[in-house]
């Protein structure tokens, strides 16, 4: 069983009313949205008095910039300890993160789709501070594979004029592509097809011959 997005934020510590309330917007959001969200809602599924929610958070804007920015904290571990970090040829790294990616993308949506996407979609023309917050996340996400990709560049030089930070760019606008669709589908079918797709992409991209049938690159030994 791949290892579950939603399970760094599902026991917070005793009497951590701030994390618990991070926890249930991070929950809550991915499965009903924002705007469906009320903080009496959080509040319940926090098990903290309104109270409580108000010292922590000014307003629910407040804790949806909070929220992005935990989000990052939440899934960075489980990217940054995934399997794929340790091919030595940064190619086989880039790959092997969109098979990463692949492999956690099971069970319910709300449970692989990801909070700053669903957030930000409705709040992008009324929040601002929201907006940034997940724009930061998403584009410090990106960072972290633009490394590989230009370390990939260098030793396979590709054949089309591309930047490492536009490609990585491009990867998450895939992934988040595949997350909208696979909402509208209900299932998990368009975010696999797209990465899929994206894998044949990069595989010409950086001239490397590909398996037909699972589109994984064959690279040689």
């Amino acid at each position: 069983m791949p290892p579950r997005v939603t399970s760094p934020t599902a026991h917070p510590p005793r009497g951590d009313a701030r994390g618990a309330l991070l926890g249930a917007a991070l929950s809550l959001v991915r499965r009903q949205g924002w705007a469906a969200t009320s903080v009496d809602q959080l509040c319940k599924a926090a098990g903290v008095t309104k109270g409580a929610f108000f010292h922590h958070f000014a307003s629910k804007e407040a804790l949806g910039v909070a929220a992005a920015r935990h989000w990052d904290a939440v899934t960075s571990p489980l990217f940054a300890s995934a399997p794929y970090h340790r091919h030595e040829d940064p190619l086989d790294r880039v790959f092997g993160y969109l098979d990463f990616r692949a492999s956690i993308a099971v069970g319910p949506l709300e449970d692989f789709t990801c909070f700053v996407g669903t957030a930000v979609q409705e709040t992008f023309a009324s929040s601002d501070a929201i907006r940034a917050a997940c724009d930061d996340t998403i584009r410090a996400h990106a960072a972290h594979l633009e490394r590989d990709l230009l370390a990939a560049m260098e030793r396979h030089p590709p054949c089309a004029e591309v930047t490492a930070a536009g490609l990585a760019v491009y990867t998450q606008t895939v992934i988040q592509g595949g997350f909208v669709l696979s909402k509208a589908h209900g299932s998990n079918a368009p975010l696999l097809d797209a990465l899929s797709h994206l894998k044949r992409y990069l595989s010409f991209l950086f001239q490397q011959p590909t398996d037909k049938e699972t589109n994984r690159v064959e690279r040689p030994r």
